[in-house]
């Protein structure tokens, strides 16, 4: 899909998302299973670590999770797109998530279960329910363009009825190309355990439709430019830039339960963000979320799950270079 075709449904989702904020429905008296005992919470949506020969490596997923414990994360999304999950099979997913559950450290921790169909997403959603998973993550079925808002509820209905732990909708329309509509969530609000929502489209306006139509649940943002409007609202975030900055997006949440200054935090994110940018030197995200990972960490190497590319030496000096610039800015 190129880019423009990208651009055009992202739009089309904030509209309708704009259009159905006219009516934004009142709120719901049913008692809500949100899956967190805090709302303003801070997500780390992980990487799924690989050998250099693409096999999913158990004790760098162990690693991982430690690691996001010690620098004060409040839970770990596994098998989100930074988890590069349509890559893995089924059976291979519900070992990433067995392992994770293994070594969750008192972590929340939320499982992607989607899939193009139903019949495996009710699988993958009903292994996570019974590995002790917190809550879901479920993308809509993708490839299919924008199906009609009466499929979709159907959709989820049937994960709603199949499962009782609460579940969150994955609006990532760039991607997906399947946008999660106020519409959508008011048809399935009569579900308890419908908890929130993970927006990861990046849209200003799209976002705050979603803050004023549904308060009561949880509606993370994906990204960081929707990171204050978020924490205003009281909600939380699911954040891919954990996987190279854990504790500076946990110092933003620990900041604002303490009563500080957390947008300062915010900023030293936005700036480490800035540098990592400029030294990208064309790496594709996962390999390089991967790498920088593995550095903070001390170890081990992680390899990006075909069809992406692994990083060039060029790359990987850029790339260090710029970590090193980070480490180097003043706290």
């Amino acid at each position: 899909m190129d880019a423009t075709r990208r651009d055009t449904l992202a739009m089309m989702g904030a509209a309708a998302l704009a259009a159905a904020s006219l009516g934004a429905p009142a709120l719901s008296q049913t008692p809500r299973r949100l899956g967190s005992k805090d709302k303003v919470a801070y997500w780390v949506a992980t990487v799924t670590p690989c050998d250099k020969a693409g096999k999913f490596d158990p004790g760098a997923m162990a690693a991982i999770m430690q690691w996001h414990k010690s620098c004060g994360a409040d839970g770990v999304v596994v098998l989100g797109t930074s988890g590069e999950f349509p890559s893995f099979s089924v059976a291979e997913r519900k070992f990433v998530t067995e392992t994770a559950m293994k070594h969750k450290n008192g972590l929340n921790i939320m499982v992607g279960p989607g899939t193009g169909n139903i019949v495996e997403t009710i699988d993958l959603a009903s292994h996570a329910q019974k590995a002790g998973a917190d809550s879901l993550l479920v993308i809509p079925p993708f490839y299919f363009n924008q199906p009609p808002t009466e499929g979709l509820t159907d959709y989820y209905s049937r994960l709603f009825d199949a499962v009782s732990i609460p579940i969150n909708l994955y609006h990532i329309p760039g991607t997906s190309e399947v946008s999660i509509t106020l519409e959508l969530l008011q048809n399935l609000m009569k579900y308890p355990h419908l908890a929130g929502i993970k927006d990861s489209s990046g849209d200003a306006a799209g976002f705050a439709a979603f803050l004023k139509g549904f308060p009561e649940l949880n509606m993370r943002c994906g990204t960081s430019n929707n990171l204050i409007p978020a924490v205003e609202a009281g909600m939380g975030a699911i954040l891919a830039d954990g996987n190279n900055f854990s504790a500076k997006c946990a110092d933003i949440f620990k900041t604002h339960r303490a009563g500080g200054d957390w947008r300062a935090k915010l900023n030293h994110l936005r700036a480490a963000q800035g540098i990592m940018r400029e030294h990208n030197a064309g790496a594709n995200t996962y390999a390089a979320m991967k790498y920088v990972l593995g550095l903070e960490m001390g170890g081990p190497m992680m390899y990006a799950r075909t069809p992406y590319p692994q990083l060039t030496d060029a790359q990987m000096a850029s790339i260090k270079t710029g970590l090193a610039k980070v480490k180097a800015m003043p706290a």
